[in-house]
């Protein structure tokens, strides 16, 4: 399963680390491909690093303006023009999709794919990794959404909240019958 992850690539605490090099390790062990941004810095350098020791395939997508930063052993590394066509990219190349920490461009990347999923665009699962009960509030403002009529679908249409990397991984087997 190729398996689109995006997060940060801010340098962060152990509380976001110690999760991420844990579904890395699940992702390469389990013989699944990494598809992401392509960094080699922060969190994304920690995920690529755990899914390449574990035996995983690397497929980075990066964007010209952060070229300089890309990881450069990647089994394959793409640089699109912007992040835009990034996010395409990576989206086309996965199978499925888990929204790890992160920041505006993390949470850019998490919307847009839900509202591809909303509107009947693509049929590929979405974990939320609810890392230290980061999206906690996020999941609030989901469900008010819901409740409140936004979501023509049901929240649970759309995305899946784990708690820990080895439920992440187990909803996507589950869904995409890898198992």
């Amino acid at each position: 399963m190729n398996i689109c992850v995006f997060l940060s690539a801010a340098d962060l605490d152990e509380r976001y680390t110690r999760p991420a090099r844990e579904f890395a390790k699940l992702i390469g062990k389990g013989g699944h491909t990494l598809v992401w941004g392509g960094s080699n810095v922060g969190l994304m350098k920690v995920v690529a690093d755990g899914v390449e020791e574990a035996g995983g395939r690397l497929v980075g997508v990066s964007v010209e303006f952060l070229a300089n930063k890309t990881r450069p052993a990647a089994d394959e590394m793409v640089i699109a023009s912007d992040l835009a066509e990034r996010k395409k990219l990576l989206l086309e190349k996965a199978d499925a999709v888990v929204v790890m920490v992160g920041g505006t461009g993390t949470l850019d990347e998490a919307t847009e794919i839900l509202e591809l999923k909303k509107h009947g665009r693509t049929q590929k699962p979405v974990v939320l990794l609810n890392t230290a009960g980061f999206y906690d509030g996020l999941r609030e403002q989901f469900l008010r959404m819901e409740e409140e009529g936004f979501l023509p679908r049901p929240l649970a249409d759309l995305v899946f909240f784990a708690e820990e990397p080895v439920g992440a991984l187990a909803y996507l087997e589950e869904q995409l019958g890898t198992r």
